[in-house]
């Protein structure tokens, strides 16, 4: 994936999971702690590989991955969770749910 793509996507995703932290349902729910926890790991991973070449881009995209960290950072998900759907809670469509589907946003631009 292009760099400057995947940066984008890191400032996007990170931007959703903030928000839905809010959410009644999403921000107590497991597939909202998973999400997390596994675009902390992505980040971590990418920004590990990839330390040179984000230090060599645009300062604009530079503070959006530094934004991102930052929202990532900030999040405190519960320790508790359980999957809305499962417990009745979540009225989405089956297959339906907004943490995974932007999630799944990195697997089209890949």
């Amino acid at each position: 994936m292009d760099l400057s793509n995947e940066i984008r996507y890191h400032h996007y995703i990170s931007g959703v999971l903030s928000r839905q932290q809010s959410d009644p349902f999403c921000g107590q729910c497991k597939a909202f702690v998973n999400s997390v926890a596994a675009v902390r790991e992505e980040m971590n991973t990418f920004e590990t590989a990839h330390l040179r070449e984000i230090e060599a881009l645009s300062q604009e995209l530079r503070d959006l991955f530094a934004e991102a960290k930052k929202r990532l950072a900030e999040m405190n998900p519960p320790a508790d969770a359980v999957g809305q759907k499962k417990a009745g809670n979540c009225k989405l469509p089956q297959g339906v749910c907004f943490v995974k589907l932007s999630k799944a946003i990195v697997e089209k631009i890949g």
